[in-house]
């Protein structure tokens, strides 16, 4: 019934919808028009700067600051600097990763308005919610509570900001 609700709400043009279940519900993130997330571009552009960065950092200390010959070598062979240059693409990878989710997902979080209902308390066991933001184009107190009521709602509530 929520998937159906949330298919329809979405249908109806609005687009600042989001839905809190107890459990994973099989194509509700498509019924709620969530779209890719970022996250793997900036892991890549996180990992890339920092093996970009460590590899100027060895070459430029081996080479420039502290040039030292041993045994006829180059001053700045890359293969040596490979372990350095992996490493840190995976730390500041997966840095970013951490960092990147919690900023797009606005965490952490807390406060939330619906935290105030008091049925939501039971939003982690048995009940399922779905919320149109104010701030939505097409919201409008009386014609969005009356979709909600016609698609089945056990109740409509107006959360405060």
């Amino acid at each position: 019934m929520l998937l159906a609700a949330a298919r329809r709400v979405r249908e109806a043009g609005y687009r600042r919808i989001d839905a809190c279940v107890p459990f994973p519900v099989e194509g509700l993130t498509e019924a709620l028009g969530f779209r890719r997330t970022w996250i793997p571009l900036l892991v890549l552009a996180g990992a890339l700067s920092g093996a970009a960065g460590a590899y100027f950092m060895q070459w430029y200390a081996m080479g420039v600051w502290y040039p030292l010959n041993v045994g006829g070598r180059p001053l700045n062979s890359w293969p040596m600097f490979i372990p350095i240059t992996f490493e840190l693409a995976v730390l500041v990878g997966g840095l970013t990763a951490a960092l990147g989710m919690l900023a797009l997902n606005r965490l952490p979080m807390p406060y939330h308005p619906l935290f105030n209902v008091p049925r939501f308390a039971r939003a982690t066991q048995d009940r399922f919610f779905l919320a149109i933001d104010s701030r939505d184009a097409r919201f409008e107190r009386g014609g969005t509570a009356e979709l909600l009521r016609g698609l089945g709602a056990a109740e409509v509530s107006e959360v405060a900001r």
